[in-house]
């Protein structure tokens, strides 16, 4: 669940998030076995490919809005069909002594160019090129869903192309039912994307990050691809990471069930005190989420855990991945396929000064 908005408002407002993130980079989390923190200062070699080319590519189970010529270029009913488009995004000042230095730049977005079909998103590369897809969570709109995308991919380092597939949010925190459902109309719409990535031989390995109510559906396209396809269905699958997922811990099992060679590319990142979790598993009949999981349980269904409950330091402790660089290690080590050097656990933080 969303609680705060993302960014840095225009007018120098600066949000939670980018508290955390200055935080974070200025060395008030410490390293964990294994899986060193991110700088926050790269070097030109290891900058992220969407920083060079803020294009992010878009596939939306979402109703344009006015011909997504303006803000809010996407809104909350549901289209009868997915729809593409390019999202052209204006990334932070990378000087020296500017506020992405110390985590605290804000991306912004800067218009949308819709296309007709999805083959005109790709560019036209000879060689194979990674993916990565952003699956958003509840409480959504399609502005701050984009814009996580791509400072993610950018925190990340990640080289290739980044997507978001964005499903229709009403954007509010009481609307979670119609965000669930919404969710789960929009699988057929993810696993057809899923489907086209994996025979486009111009596409190498797809990785996934998804959060929340996203965890859900992308579960359920993955799923459908699987029974539809099998293992070739899922071979140019990358690294899947599940961020705080809310969905059905008995659900989340039986799928695995369904696609054990799956298992091994899932990395799980719980927190037993993800608030919004505890509110959702209410709502679900006091069912436990995945992320908020015991990790013992979540590991003897095949799948990497990552423990993130003595990470940070708000009260809602349910959208860490995009804040915390020694989470961000995490999913760029599953990224770039060393589960080796991936730790399980994860040190307590010190408690900001007063």
């Amino acid at each position: 669940m969303r609680i705060v908005c993302s960014g840095v408002a225009k007018s120098g407002t600066i949000s939670r998030r980018h508290v955390l993130r200055g935080a974070s980079a200025l060395g008030l989390t410490l390293p964990f076995g294994g899986c060193s923190a991110l700088s926050s200062a790269v070097t030109n070699s290891d900058a992220a490919e969407i920083t060079a080319d803020p294009t992010l590519l878009v596939v939306t189970t979402r109703k344009p809005v006015d011909g997504a010529r303006a803000k809010p270029w996407f809104g909350t009913e549901r289209a009868a069909k997915a729809g593409f488009a390019r999202a052209i995004l204006t990334p932070p000042d990378q000087g020296r002594f500017s506020l992405s230095s110390v985590g605290l730049g804000y991306w912004s977005l800067e218009r949308v160019e819709l296309v007709s079909r999805f083959g005109e998103l790709l560019p036209p590369n000879p060689a194979p090129r990674d993916v990565f897809l952003y699956v958003h969570g509840f409480n959504q709109s399609f502005e701050t869903a984009a814009l996580d995308a791509a400072r993610l991919s950018a925190r990340l380092h990640f080289h290739g192309t980044t997507m978001i597939f964005t499903w229709p949010s009403k954007e509010k925190l009481f609307d979670y039912g119609y965000d669930r459902e919404s969710a789960m109309y929009s699988r057929d719409a993810m696993e057809r994307l899923l489907s086209v990535l994996i025979a486009n031989e111009r596409i190498g390995r797809i990785h996934i990050v998804a959060h929340s109510v996203g965890t859900m559906l992308s579960m359920e396209a993955l799923r459908q691809v699987y029974t539809r396809n099998g293992n070739a269905g899922i071979d140019k699958i990358g690294a899947v990471v599940f961020a705080s997922p809310d969905i059905d811990m008995d659900v989340f099992t039986s799928s695995l069930h369904r696609m054990p060679p799956l298992a091994p590319n899932i990395t799980v990142i719980t927190a037993t005190n993800d608030r919004a979790l505890a509110v959702a598993g209410w709502i679900a009949g006091g069912m436990t989420r995945v992320g908020a999981a015991e990790k013992e349980q979540l590991e003897k269904l095949g799948v990497r855990v990552i423990d993130a409950s003595a990470q940070g330091w708000g009260i809602i402790n349910h959208d860490l991945f995009l804040s915390n660089d020694q989470i961000a290690g995490v999913i760029r080590r599953a990224i770039e396929g060393m589960p080796d050097r991936v730790s399980s656990a994860m040190p307590s933080q010190p408690e900001p000064a007063h």
